[in-house]
Order: C-alpha cells, then structure tokens, then sequence
C-alpha cells in the first residue's frame, strides 16, 4: 500500500477529477459529503493509512477538503488508465467497483475478484471519520513506533503473536503476508503468546518488523501500480509458498488453515522442527 500510495502521487497530484462513480453498490460507505462533490476538485496530495490508501482532494470552491478513502481488502486492486470513457460504468459489470476519471481523461478503476465484496470506499471531509482508521494502532514505520512501545501492545496479551501483528487495531499495517514474513525472519513460532517473549526477544522483533517492511518498501520503489502485486509475491519468502522449500533451511513450509485466511511457516527456522496443527484439515479428517 505504501508503494502504491507513492505510484499514484506521481501520477495523480495536480489532477482534476472529472467523476467519480460506483459500479458495485456495496463498496460506498459513506453519503455525505456525495461522491459528486468531488467534481472540479485538485487531487493534493496521497498516503497510506494502516491499509487505508488516502487521495486528498481540494475542491474547487471555499469548501472544506475531502478524503477519498479505499481499502482494497484481500481481493481489490487499483488499475491506473491513461484513457477512461466518458461515461460512467454499467453498475454490476465484472470486477468493476469503483472509478475516478480525471478531467484529461485518465484515472483509475478499484476491483474486487470474487463474490466476497469487502472493497470499501469512503469519501469524508475528516480521516477520523473512517471508523477503520479512527482505530489503527501505531504506524511500525513511525519514529514513535519504539522497542517499549513494542512491549507494552505484548505485555500480559495471552493472544498468539501472529495474532497481534496482524490486528491493525493494535499495530497498523503490517497483515497477514508481512507478519508471516516478519516471524520467519525472527525465527518464532506464530503459535508463541505474545506475552512469554523477553526483552531481549521484544528489541529483536521490533528490528525485525522495520527491517523487513522497509525492505519491501524499497523492492517496490519506483514500481508502477500494475507491477506491484508482481514483485510483492516474489519477494515474500514464506507466505503464500506452501510446500517450497524454506529460502533458509531448505525444509519444506507448511501451512495452516483458517475459516478465511492461512499462515505458512518453516518448522525447522520457527517451531524446533515441530509441525503446526492445521485445525481446519484435523476437522476434515475427523
């Protein structure tokens, strides 16, 4: 999110929008100000919020400015256009969610694959509004974002450390296929509770968490929208590489299921060799 929030500051600041129209009723969280009030307005600036990505926009008259808001969730995307029709999407259309057309004609499209709808759009005057924002816990890139403020979301918190890394109400940003990024790189089960890690283990994970997100900041700077996806799958070293041998140790990374997520990990660099149990496959096999 934060390479795309950096792709679309160079391509959108200094735009006018022309439109913006929704072609997936649901993705629409919010009714005032109406997305028309986006009409004639100068896109100034963008940023990542948590997994919020943020376009500021001013209007062209003595308005308050207005925040178009997106989160993508596991399924959307943005695609970049240099050439959008004039007229506004046929609602229910594919994967089509969402569009903003500029006045010279380019713009961006939000889709969401699947039938599982959670894209979400909000178009707000204040980002407190946004009640996914209004909750975020500290940003893990923030200078603010310390060793003891790391140790005070993990003490006495009887809840897994995969868990806690990925609750934006608690850490904002980082979710599932970085926290099991973060984890290799540390070596830890994501099955530890969060409270049994010692000092020691807490300043070791804190280095781990702005290491590696800063790294995958930097494997994605200069990258345009649609490259993205691309080079984030193939710098992740675990997540999503279930049955390949771990980078590390060569043992093979395994899996565990959940109702709509998973987690992979390599026994041997996180659990002493010991497989995890896959609650959703032991249900299964019962």
């Amino acid at each position: 999110m934060e390479a795309l929030a950096a792709d679309l500051r160079e391509r959108a600041v200094g735009r006018v929008v022309d439109r913006a129209d929704v072609a997936e009723f649901s993705v629409l969280k919010t009714y005032d100000p109406p997305l028309a009030a986006l009409s004639g307005a100068r896109i100034c600036g963008t940023a990542r919020r948590g997994k919020f990505l943020d376009l500021a926009a001013d209007p062209a008259d003595d308005r308050p400015a207005l925040h178009l808001v997106a989160h993508l969730a596991k399924a959307g995307w943005l695609q970049w256009r240099d050439s959008l029709p004039a007229e506004p999407p046929r609602p229910g259309k594919g994967p089509l969610a969402f569009r903003l057309r500029f006045a010279d004609g380019a713009g961006f499209d939000l889709t969401e694959a699947g039938t599982r709808k959670r894209l979400a759009v909000y178009l707000v005057t204040d980002l407190a509004l946004v009640p996914g924002i209004a909750s975020l816990g500290p940003e893990p890139l923030d200078a603010g974002f310390t060793v003891d403020v790391l140790a005070g979301i993990l003490a006495g918190r009887r809840t897994q450390i995969k868990g806690v890394l990925r609750d934006q109400k608690l850490i904002a940003g980082i979710g599932n296929a970085y926290s099991d990024e973060v984890l290799h790189a540390a070596r830890m089960s994501p099955f530890r509770l969060a409270s049994t890690l010692s000092p020691e283990e807490v300043a070791a994970l804190h280095a781990v968490i702005t290491g590696t997100l800063r790294e995958a900041i930097g494997r994605s700077d200069g990258l345009a929208a649609g490259d993205l996806k691309k080079e984030k799958k193939a710098g992740l070293r675990v997540h999503g590489r279930s049955g390949e041998p771990c980078p590390v140790c060569g043992d093979t990374i395994r899996e565990v299921s959940f109702a709509d997520s998973a987690l992979q990990y390599c026994p041997t660099c996180q659990t002493g060799g010991k497989p995890l149990a896959d609650r959703r496959m032991s249900r299964l096999l019962r």
